[in-house]
């Protein structure tokens, strides 16, 4: 399995992104995930990429695709993979396929801009590991407490209206063009009803990639 996961902001990415994950044994590659470890180098290109973030502002394409790439060289990928927030942008669908990355089906979330406020502002995270909670949704066992460390969770920076208005926007106009470009080179792209609780969103991946496996294998044993 080799998927592509994308959706807006706080679209809940990371929480279906970590099911199927666990449910088809592959790993979950994250843009944020990835980016964090560069953060915590603590030096002049981690600075700028934290400036950005903070701002709402979307990092270089070619910096992405080439932290895409060499994690998708490492053995653990050899049998698919789930992709966590990529592509964000036309040029970062294009280098798909010029870097040749393996992708069978890119699945979108689609939420409501008053749902995706909705949740960011009730989030808090746990830094250094990235995991995300959430005061409704994903409430931590114990308040502004991280499950596993006990260390507390914090409010991103920037997760403010005004910066998750420019998001969704920026998502919106970016989206467009990937959805274009995807049916031009006949890429499997499916939407999702983002907007409904996590459990039967769940259920609908599920239903969708067994489908899509099954026939595919079909497809291949009938070319034997």
């Amino acid at each position: 399995m080799h998927i592509f996961l994308i959706g807006a902001p706080n679209s809940g990415k990371g929480t279906q992104a970590k099911f199927i994950s666990e449910k088809y044994n592959i790993p979950k590659i994250s843009i944020g995930d990835l980016l964090r470890k560069i953060i915590q180098k603590k030096n002049k290109k981690s600075k700028d990429i934290q400036k950005k973030i903070r701002q709402g502002e979307l990092i270089d394409d070619h910096i992405i695709s080439s932290l895409i790439k060499k994690r998708l060289l490492k053995k653990d990928c050899s049998q698919g993979y789930i992709l966590d927030g990529y592509p964000r942008t036309l040029n970062q669908a294009k280098m798909i396929q010029k870097k040749k990355i393996k992708i069978d089906l890119i699945l979108e979330l689609i939420v409501l801009e008053k749902n995706i406020i909705k949740r960011a502002l009730g989030r808090k995270i746990h830094e250094p590991s990235g995991r995300i909670y959430h005061k409704i949704y994903n409430p931590p066992l114990k308040k502004n407490k991280d499950d596993i460390t006990g260390e507390k969770l914090v409010t991103r920076k920037d997760d403010t209206i005004e910066i998750i208005q420019k998001r969704f926007s920026q998502y919106q106009l970016s989206q467009k063009e990937i959805f274009k470009y995807c049916i031009e080179k006949k890429i499997k792209y499916i939407k999702i009803n983002g907007n409904k609780k996590q459990i039967p969103i769940k259920k609908e991946i599920e239903k969708i990639l067994n489908k899509y496996y099954h026939s595919k294998c079909a497809l291949q044993d009938s070319n034997l």
